[in-house]
């Protein structure tokens, strides 16, 4: 460690001509560090230089009492990177190839490869600069911030709807697929500024090994393989985590005796789901490993049910590369005609004109799959994207009893992918709903964009008007919360740092910030990020070395431009947490409020229209800058929960929506409920059959819309009907726009403060005034630095802020 300072205060020397004490170590020893030293390059010498600048800073923090965590991260960060710049320098062939990979990249790949270890140093120096300069201020006393709230990684509990540490709420963070091959042990990777949760999802592509709970730990003689269970019940109990059914593999043996196991495959199940062989064999699998880490901390945040499923059954779909739902097996055809017997009582009449067919019974019903897209409105095309969705809801459900059976107190959640929800298409088989119902997790992967889609031809029309895609942050996570309000959501696969649709080398940190605020200010309770490639020595993990052929190709040119690349991201990340678990308690308390007015959801009209979702987000996003939570409510959500936790539903291009959801409308209006009705809505069943039916306002307030009245209209509206429920704190806002980019959300503190938050996802700087509805003048503290601001004042792109708002 002594060898370790003083080559930093030599570096130190040369860049600023100060003096370094000798007298601890031998000559031969200082003339070493010296040579050292003098092989460095001026960046590294200039970022060592400015490490030794703050761990003194830090040591006359210490002496003040002053919580020096966050330093302690942003000193490691660099370390590490600075070593990463090494390697990367050293072995410009491995890098070459990795930014080869990504296509996005790849026509640069020799440029990138020789310039990202200088720019990798250069953003090491830009962190340490920014530390400097931070804690510079505490030191002087001209800012106080709140000591970090740590993760207790060994005594975190699942609490009903959050995670606790040491009595309070906590976030827990780490990245997901964290290098394979690495004991869980290895304080290089698990610690407090990767995160340190343990986890069995390692190793994604290859099926057989690393921790993840997969088809092959079932023999053909009905044993177990020993060798991979000792994977699992060989990880340490110490710290918390979680485990993964990875159900892409299916052992030859089970091909054998089921030849039509792979029928109906996707891209991450790798069966048939309705084969009763697999279900046999997942069915001794759950049990045994639910028996066997019962009770086990890597457990506390539940089994991931699976990665990302879905079943898309539509031609020419993308997916169909990868073989999914190319054909089914005779167990899922059997299975849709048994469903179809029970959806229509009976009824082969109406089957037969509802899909212009002559069947003499349902047993004899046949399907073309995959389905024609031009089929996408009419009943055949209803009836199989609702049965395929109800299916794979089925075989969860199976996943979940078996696991409750020898575990009742298990956990669960599936890695749901946003787009599921947030898209237009429906023929994957997946019901988020339901599944967010079913699971006693929220689970999902949800992600953002930075900046522009990197994929030819794929929209980024968000940037027209902000800085980045928040609105597929805030969707998903207000509809997964209206949902299930009282359940932990986990985001087991972060794709807000780079996906396979966008990633920049040179990530803003106040995007980082930005994102990670919104996600958790709106339900995320844990996460891990994609993704931690490096091994401690600063080569890329054993999967990403040699020639890369993985069966889902995105996996090969995730390293090049990732946060493992970027030490301003991977920095970021961890200090956003902090400032998160610092204010958890206040994070909760503006989460967990009432969300007054709520959007009908119809998955019926999902179904059967091409752009419900487009339309949908258009009235969301304009009513998202009006200081108040969001929400939804369906059916389910109708019948379930206290109808009095909102004030008015709007129903807005809903026009096709079953009898049920139909009554559950007509009961909330019974029960003395307001709805905003546009014209086209309610007016088919789920086969585009007219509803003879309309809505009566009973006890409550029905306010039916003209035909031409447009969104704009329809915020008024609404906004005048939730008057009553408005905050208290009001900003006005002035982006040189005509559209507004901060959200706000406010809550009301014992004391009679308010506590605020406030978010600016415009490009420009916003000139905002906050107010008291009742004009009572206030006084204003930033709870970031614990200085007082005036009402006036201007919030940067991507600005986050948490105030305390006094009336005076």
């Amino acid at each position: 460690m002594k060898h370790h300072l003083l080559g930093a205060c030599i570096a130190s020397s040369l860049m600023f001509n100060v003096g370094c004490s000798q007298s601890s170590e031998p000559q031969s020893a200082i003339t070493a560090v010296k040579a050292e030293a003098s092989t460095l390059s001026p960046l590294e010498q200039e970022a060592r230089a400015k490490l030794v600048t703050l761990e003194s800073m830090m040591d006359e923090a210490r002496a003040k009492n002053i919580d020096v965590t966050r330093e302690e991260t942003l000193v490691w960060f660099s370390e590490q990177f600075i070593k990463f710049a090494n390697w990367d320098e050293a072995n410009p062939e491995a890098i070459e190839a990795a930014f080869g990979y990504e296509r996005y990249y790849a026509p640069n790949k020799t440029e990138l490869a020789a310039t990202l270890p200088d720019f990798e140093r250069t953003k090491v120096i830009d962190i340490l600069d920014k530390g400097i300069d931070v804690l510079g201020q505490e030191l002087r006393g001209e800012i106080k911030r709140r000591p970090v709230n740590k993760v207790d990684w060994q005594g975190t509990k699942a609490a009903d709807n959050m995670f606790v540490s040491n009595g309070k709420p906590i976030f827990p963070y780490d990245y997901f697929s964290k290098t394979v091959g690495q004991p869980l042990t290895n304080t290089d990777i698990y610690n407090d500024h990767l995160g340190a949760l343990y986890h069995g999802g390692e190793n994604l592509y290859p099926v057989d090994h690393d921790r993840a709970i997969n088809s092959f730990l079932v023999k053909e003689d009905g044993t177990f393989d020993q060798d991979l269970l000792k994977e699992l019940t060989d990880i340490p109990d110490t710290n918390i985590g979680f485990l993964y059914y990875w159900i892409m593999g299916i052992p030859e043996w089970i091909e054998k005796q089921e030849p039509e196991v792979r029928k109906g495959r996707s891209l991450f199940t790798g069966f048939d789901i309705d084969n009763p062989l697999a279900r046999e064999v997942w069915g001794k699998i759950i049990r045994k490993t639910g028996e066997l880490t019962k009770g086990k901390k890597v457990t506390e945040l539940g089994f991931v049910l699976a990665n990302e499923p879905h079943w898309f059954a539509e031609k020419d779909f993308w997916t169909a590369r990868f073989h999914e739902m190319t054909s089914i097996s005779s167990y899922t055809l059997n299975k849709f005609r048994n469903w179809l017997n029970k959806k229509y009582a009976g009824d082969l009449a109406q089957l037969n004109a509802n899909w212009n067919t002559h069947f003499a019974s349902f047993d004899e019903v046949t399907i073309e799959i995959p389905i024609d897209p031009a089929l996408k409105g009419q009943p055949i095309w209803y009836d199989w994207s609702r049965y395929n969705m109800d299916r794979s809801t089925d075989w969860f459900s199976f996943m979940q009893n078996e696991l409750h059976s020898v575990n009742p107190d298990a956990d669960t959640h599936i890695k749901i992918m946003p787009r599921m929800f947030m898209d237009n298409v429906r023929s994957g088989g997946i019901d988020t709903e339901a599944l967010a119902e079913l699971t006693t997790m929220v689970g999902h992967d949800a992600k953002s964009f930075g900046s522009k889609n990197i994929r030819p031809g794929k929209s980024s029309k968000w940037m027209e008007k902000y800085a980045y895609y928040w609105g597929y942050v805030a969707m998903f996570h207000d509809f997964m919360e209206s949902v299930a309000p009282d359940k932990i959501n986990f985001n087991s696969e972060s794709h807000f740092l780079s996906s396979g649709q966008w990633r920049d080398l040179d990530t803003r940190t106040s995007y980082v910030r930005s994102v990670y605020w919104l996600a958790t200010l709106l339900g995320m309770d844990a996460n891990t990020g994609w993704f931690w490639a490096r091994d401690p020595d600063g080569s890329p993990e054993d999967r990403l070395e040699g020639e890369l052929d993985f069966f889902d190709p995105g996996l090969a040119g995730a390293y090049a431009g990732s946060n493992n690349m970027q030490p301003q991201v991977t920095n970021e990340v961890t200090q956003v947490m902090f400032d998160l678990n610092s204010f958890s308690e206040e994070i909760i308390d503006l989460r967990e409020q009432p969300r007054p007015l709520r959007l009908f959801y119809s998955e019926t009209t999902a179904i059967n229209t091409d752009n419900y979702m487009t339309k949908g987000y258009d009235l969301y996003e304009s009513l998202f800058f009006e200081g108040f939570p969001m929400g939804f409510v369906t059916k389910n959500i109708i019948e379930k929960q206290d109808n009095a936790q909102w004030d008015t539903v709007v129903v807005y291009n809903n026009p096709n929506v079953s009898d049920a959801e139909f009554a559950a409308l007509q009961s909330y209006l019974d029960q003395g409920g307001t709805i905003i009705l546009d014209a086209k809505s309610l007016k088919l069943n789920e086969y585009g059959q007219a509803r003879k039916q309309t809505l009566k306002a009973s006890k409550g307030k029905l306010i039916a819309l003209d035909p031409n009245v447009d969104i704009a209209k329809i915020k008024q509206i609404a906004l005048t009907e939730v008057a009553d429920s408005m905050p208290d704190v009001m900003l006005k806002e002035d982006n040189s726009e005509a559209f507004k980019t901060t959200t706000w959300r406010t809550v009301k503190q014992p004391d009679g403060s308010y506590l605020v938050n406030i978010l600016n996802v415009g490009h420009n700087t916003a000139k905002l005034d906050l107010s008291l509805t009742n004009g009572r003048p206030v006084a204003i503290t930033n709870l970031m630095t614990s200085n007082s601001m005036d009402s006036q004042f201007e919030l940067q792109s991507e600005g986050v802020l948490l105030l305390s708002v006094m009336p005076r």
